[in-house]
């Protein structure tokens, strides 16, 4: 029955947001009594906590398969993009903004396990995109890696990016191609060109 509750709360606080969803909603969801939920959390932060872990692990999972693959690494971060847009964003509502917000603790603690999870799997690109002739030869992976972090979560302020003027899948495409290109040999510009090309025939 936890990891049922987890599962729906997950589920319902990525569609519709941490603060929106009330521990009644998600006991209505389940069709259960929310004394049943407060059996095994004993409060929503505590839900919300393991709810954000629940989606760490599914992310990593994920990402690692993608990774596993080794594809060429701009291929790879496309991918991943797709990933983690298909699965974990949504166009109408930022889960992300109120789980800062409202959870600041617990969104501070997941940006720790997300940039940890992150820069071991973005160096590792990287090193296998400068060996492949994609990524230019002297790049300071460290530096690229951190970088590209701060901005994959730059892009999710809504103060800068608003959501009326922004969409997110349009926004995450042009961060990407940014990175890319800003990192690239003339070969590895040919195959981000070539991956833009494919997508859009």
């Amino acid at each position: 029955m936890k990891y049922k509750i987890l599962n729906k709360a997950s589920e319902m606080f990525l569609n519709l947001g941490f603060k929106s969803v009330t521990m009644d909603d998600i006991a209505s969801a389940l069709g259960v009594s929310k004394k049943t939920i407060y059996s095994h959390f004993a409060n929503k932060n505590k839900l919300v906590e393991e709810s954000t872990s629940l989606i760490f692990e599914k992310v990593c999972q994920g990402i690692n398969f993608i990774c596993g693959k080794e594809e060429n690494s701009i291929k790879e971060l496309f991918e991943i993009k797709k990933f983690i847009f298909t699965n974990f964003s949504n166009e109408n509502i930022s889960p992300q903004h109120q789980l800062q917000k409202f959870f600041p603790e617990i969104h501070q603690k997941m940006k720790n396990k997300h940039f940890g999870m992150m820069k071991a799997c973005i160096e590792k690109n990287l090193k296998r995109g400068i060996k492949d002739g994609l990524f230019l030869p002297n790049l300071n992976t460290d530096f690229v890696t951190r970088i590209y972090f701060t901005g994959i979560n730059g892009i999710k302020d809504e103060h800068i990016f608003p959501e009326k003027e922004f969409r997110k899948k349009e926004l995450m495409t042009d961060y990407l191609q940014y990175h890319i290109k800003a990192i690239s040999t003339t070969k590895g510009i040919e195959k981000l060109e070539q991956i833009i090309n494919n997508k859009q025939n």
